[in-house]
């Protein structure tokens, strides 16, 4: 150990000794953390972290050996083998390669520790190779027993090393650990091997050695070594950088949504549960508001789903340019978002909300579309409305589905009542889809009669009813709303519409059957297409089958309307204009649509006895209807005056209580309606797979209000 250190200070340049081991730290460094990346890479990206490794460790391990070589000052003139030096290089890089190559074949100890010891086995090859190309004008002699210290040294120490880098979990002190090892091997190695080294001179008189050359070559070298183990350290910044910027990217997408760039659900909860778990400062309250676009599915419906994407991304927009420091919104999905505010008075929610409401009051403009969305919005107040943050969220929901189905202007507030309300309503969901599922709901049927001849029974409207097994009859009024509020009213349409067919196809004698057709339902393209479908399962012949539309139904998209119309038409399926003299009751609409009936509203026939005006516009109406020679039905007719008046002003068909009250279809034959024909009905194949998505029908006068929309509530 003594003549090691006496072997340093007394015979080298300490100067140069300390730039060597400078050297030999950089590049030790260098070389754990490339062969650290090795753990987690696979395939060539690992043989890729494998070689720079050796690059940078073969480049400094052989610099620290030279630049110590040259602090070393013999006694005898010295000079250097070209090839056996740049043979000593290859020899570091390719042993170092091979044995990371060895260390990464596997996950236990032995591998790595046999690459480990493979690695200073490569540390001493080179050293004694440069040794080699170490000329001497002297005779050499060597001390065998340092040789073989030096060796073990190296590969005990480099072993070390390379066995801590290759741990799963390392950590900063363990890293410099290995270092250190690795650093210590390549030293111990150096200069115990300097120490087995004995010099005599041939001669007393030579010249002298030129120190300032000989650093400066130390230098040189040193420099040449730094840029090789610099580059490998470039590559693994740029590889960290480039992980780091990877992992943020990916942190934003998971963060954010994708279409808009607001902050997404998880986004949302993590705010949420970051404000409540350091929450909250004396007098500090948390307010959770919900939002749901209004016009969101029309916008979808009629213009498509692109037109519905940027509408989304433009109200993003504009809600992130509202936001304050304190406040957060976020997209929960589809057309829900949701904010954070957090106050101090009440007052400032409800200014938070007049900014959300004037984004969505603002028009937008995307090509043939220019509208207004809207939206509803609900709260609801921590601690006060809630004990949990997902009870504090779903809350904010209720009031939000609150302000919704109450049409409410400005931003509704939770309370418990509120709650019951809505919760109510989910209830009637459910059981409303149970009542589908389970073939629970019924068609009841309302006779629509000729008034003007002795034509009798002209045909019959379908009306749908639902018994709840709990509850009882639940009306229409009722139970329509909640089915469009949620997205069960195709479903309902589609049986309406199949059973209907069905019913009426086996009817003696053969009269038509009305189904109302919502505005939903009639803007989906696929319609015709259903109903074909129920006309060849059923077996219905076509001109005994009446949709009835209202003029809602036909304003979003008059060029889309008009195309489905005619499709239905060329099918042979008649179509009446419903609920006329409400809403538009444009004239424009029966010069433009092929419409082969008009429905006057019951609102008209009920007042004419007492109201001129109402008299006074059943009577345009029916005039408008001969001059286009087009039939015109009078609904909510109840009383022997009513009829008088509608027969003397030339109506033509008529439908209310006094004409009969919807019924099942086996009670309609005790009134002189419809008998089935069970030859006909034994001979039929079975109709129940008919089912075809589409919307409801109207609902009549049966005390209960009726369906509309798709299934019109009437009184």
């Amino acid at each position: 150990m003594f003549n090691v250190l006496g072997c340093i200070f007394y015979q080298h340049n300490i100067a140069l000794v300390g730039l060597a081991a400078l050297v030999c730290l950089f590049g030790s460094a260098v070389t754990l953390r490339l062969l650290r990346r090795c753990v987690r890479a696979q395939g060539t990206q690992r043989l890729g972290w494998q070689f720079l490794a050796a690059v940078a460790g073969g480049g400094g391990v052989w610099t620290t050996h030279f630049v110590a070589m040259l602090a070393y000052e013999p006694t005898a003139p010295v000079s250097f083998d070209p090839a056996l030096t740049l043979i000593s290089l290859v020899i570091a890089i390719v042993g170092l390669f091979v044995s990371f190559v060895v260390s990464g074949l596997g996950s236990g100890k032995i591998l790595t520790g046999m690459g480990g010891a493979l690695v200073g086995i490569s540390f001493a090859a080179m050293h004694y190779t440069g040794m080699f190309a170490y000329r001497i004008t002297g005779l050499v002699e060597w001390d065998f027993g340092y040789i073989v210290a030096s060796v073990l040294l190296s590969v005990a120490l480099s072993a070390a090393a390379i066995t801590l880098i290759w741990r799963t979990y390392l950590g900063s002190r363990r890293y410099w650990v290995a270092v250190a090892l690795m650093v210590t091997g390549i030293v111990s190695l150096h200069f115990t091997g300097m120490t087995a080294l004995r010099i005599i001179p041939m001669s007393q008189n030579f010249t002298e050695v030129d120190n300032g050359a000989a650093l400066a070559l130390a230098l040189a070298i040193a420099v040449v070594a730094l840029l090789v183990v610099g580059t490998g350290l470039t590559s693994f910044l740029i590889d960290n950088n480039v992980r780091a910027i990877s992992k943020r990217q990916l942190h934003h997408v998971a963060a954010h949504d994708a279409l808009t760039g607001l902050p997404n659900r998880t986004s949302f909860q993590r705010q949420l549960a970051g404000h409540l778990d350091g929450y909250l400062n004396p007098g500090k309250k948390l307010a959770v508001i919900g939002i749901d676009l209004n016009r969101f599915k029309e916008i979808n419906d009629t213009f498509g789903h692109a037109a519905g994407d940027e509408v989304l991304r433009i109200l993003a927009r504009r809600m992130e340019q509202i936001l304050r420091d304190d406040e957060f919104i976020a997209r929960l999905g589809g057309d829900e978002f949701a904010a954070i505010k957090p106050f101090s008075d009440k007052d400032e929610i409800l200014s938070f909300a007049k900014r959300i409401e004037s984004v969505f009051s603002r028009p937008i403009e995307i090509g043939a579309m220019d509208g207004i969305v809207g939206a509803s919005l609900g709260a609801a107040i921590w601690p006060d409305d809630a004990q949990t943050p997902d009870e504090l969220v779903n809350n904010a929901d209720l009031a939000m589905y609150h302000a919704k189905h109450g049409f409410l202007e400005t931003i509704c507030f939770y309370d418990a009542n509120i709650g019951a309300t809505v919760r109510n309503r989910r209830q009637l969901a459910e059981d409303l889809r149970r009542a589908l599922e389970r073939g629970e709901l019924e068609i009841h049927y309302q006779v629509q009669m000729s008034l003007n001849s002795s034509q009798g029974i002209r045909g019959y409207e379908a009306l749908l009813r639902w018994t709840h097994p709990v509850i009882g009859p639940i009306s229409p009024s009722e139970f329509i709303p909640v089915a469009e509020e949620n997205g069960l009213i195709a479903s309902l349409g589609a049986w309406v519409l199949n059973k209907a067919c069905e019913d009426a196809s086996r009817w003696e004698p053969a009269y038509r059957v009305a189904v109302n057709v919502s505005a939903v339902q009639f803007m989906d393209t696929n319609l015709p297409r259903l109903v074909h479908e129920a006309l060849v399962t059923t077996g219905l012949s076509p001109h005994r089958l009446e949709l009835e539309l209202t003029e809602t139904a036909l304003v979003k998209d008059k060029a889309r309307s008009l195309h489905i119309m005619r499709q239905i038409k060329d099918l042979g399926v008649g179509l009446a204009l419903d609920d006329f003299g409400t809403g538009y009751s444009s004239l424009e609409t029966l010069r433009t649509f092929p419409f082969d009936k008009i429905k006057l509203d019951r609102a008209f026939v009920g007042e004419m006895e007492q109201d001129r005006q109402s008299k006074a516009i059943v009577r345009a109406v029916l005039a408008l209807g001969k001059s286009l020679d087009i039939p015109v039905l009078a609904e909510g007719i109840e009383t022997e005056e009513q009829m008088e008046i509608l027969q003397q002003e030339g109506c033509d068909e008529g439908q209310g209580f006094l004409l009969g009250r919807p019924s099942q279809v086996d009670r309609l034959i005790q009134h002189g309606g419809p008998v089935q024909n069970e030859a006909r009905k034994q001979s039929q194949p079975s109709r129940k797979a008919a089912a075809s998505k589409s919307e409801p029908v109207d609902d009549k006068d049966d005390g209960s209000a009726a369906l509309r929309s798709p299934l019109a509530a009437r009184s």
